[in-house]
């Protein structure tokens, strides 16, 4: 496995039409799309600087991990995305260092991109999600 590029930074808000006014009046980086993941339950708005984007992701429920994260640690860095080529040989060769992960296979998120989670046990401490677009 060899990572291609810091993919994005996820931040759990809890309003995003609040959290945009701050990146985009303040410092002027411009929202590309706001989407719904269903299946996260998240919404996430994507915000581009430079190779790698902001992504902030507001909880559609009470059961979401974003909002049990916001409830738990308030709002801030959620996890660290890190853009990989072939998902599947990623984790395959994580599980067989015995890292631990939350998603032994991929799952899709936002923009059309499949992802999977690295437990942050495994990671000193950072939620750490692998990104294939």
């Amino acid at each position: 496995m060899k990572p291609t590029v810091v993919d994005h930074i996820g931040i759990a808000v809890k309003s995003i039409d609040e959290a945009l006014l701050f990146w985009q009046s303040s410092l002027g980086i411009k929202c590309t799309g706001v989407e719904e993941v269903e299946e996260q339950k998240v919404k996430t708005a994507f915000l581009p600087v430079g190779d790698t984007e902001i992504e902030l992701l507001e909880a559609t429920s009470e059961e979401s991990p974003v909002a049990k994260f916001i409830e738990k640690k308030g709002e801030g860095i959620h996890h660290l995305a890190i853009r990989v080529d072939n998902l599947e040989a990623a984790l395959s060769e994580m599980k067989d260092k015995g890292i631990r992960l939350i998603d032994e296979t991929p799952r899709y998120g936002a923009g059309g991109a499949r992802i999977a989670f690295v437990h942050p046990k495994s990671t000193g401490g950072i939620l750490l999600e692998l990104s294939e677009r």
